[in-house]
């Protein structure tokens, strides 16, 4: 599902995508998008940020966030910041894509948010369980204190590699490569934004980590910690 009030912008693409195979609904707006995202129920939403009606793309983003963990990609007018995509991040966004868009990279954006969210339902029997933060990769279940912590299918997909990697230090570039694809490789602060987002969802102490630690201009490493009481 493509949402842009500009109607060249969301022909343009929704031809493109349809050309690639995909079957793809248009909406102009927020009321209309979160009506055809109930009937529809997309495999993945492209959002302009920038909406009329009082919705722009983040508050829509919220808003599907809290019934689906549906891929959401941002179109952003202007060049992006760290602290732009911190905001997506929070409004429960996995992407963002500088308007003007190109239409072979934007497919291939695409294509990559897809095989993201695919993976992640893919069968696993991967677990982890110290008493405070619990993870099941087969269920797609995090848990912090027994409390359910959303992710979106980039961060899960994020703490997936860290935890199949536990106890060594996977690069920056192999992070990139493995969590968001080859056409991301020049993305080089996206593990750092994502890393320090998901350690606000599943660290006791954010600034003082535990389980996703830092090596230094290497990457980063996931440490297994001993059992311990829910506190």
């Amino acid at each position: 599902m493509i949402v842009d009030d500009e109607q060249a912008i969301r022909d343009a693409l929704g031809r493109k995508l349809r050309r690639e195979g995909y079957d793809v609904t248009l909406c102009s707006d927020g009321i209309e998008a979160l009506d055809a995202f109930q009937i529809n129920q997309p495999d993945l939403v492209v959002l302009d940020i920038v909406m009329p009606g009082g919705m722009d793309g983040l508050a829509i983003c919220r808003r599907i966030r809290d019934v689906a963990d549906t891929p959401v990609m941002m179109l952003s007018a202007q060049a992006i910041t760290e602290e732009d995509v911190i905001i997506g991040l929070n409004a429960g966004a996995d992407e963002y894509l500088i308007k003007p868009v190109r239409l072979n990279e934007f497919v291939a954006r695409v294509q990559a948010l897809m095989r993201r969210a695919q993976m992640m339902n893919a069968d696993s029997d991967q677990r982890y369980d110290d008493g405070y933060l619990s993870i099941d990769l087969h269920r797609r279940h995090v848990h912090v204190n027994e409390t359910k912590v959303h992710l979106t299918p980039t961060e899960f997909k994020l703490l997936a590699v860290l935890m199949e990697n536990a106890g060594r230090v996977v690069s920056q570039r192999d992070l990139l490569e493995q969590v968001w694809g080859r056409e991301y490789m020049d993305d080089v602060y996206y593990p750092r934004v994502y890393i320090s987002q998901l350690r606000r969802k599943i660290e006791r102490d954010a600034a003082n980590p535990v389980y996703i630690l830092t090596e230094h201009r290497i990457g980063y490493r996931f440490e297994k910690q001993p059992p311990a009481s829910r506190a």
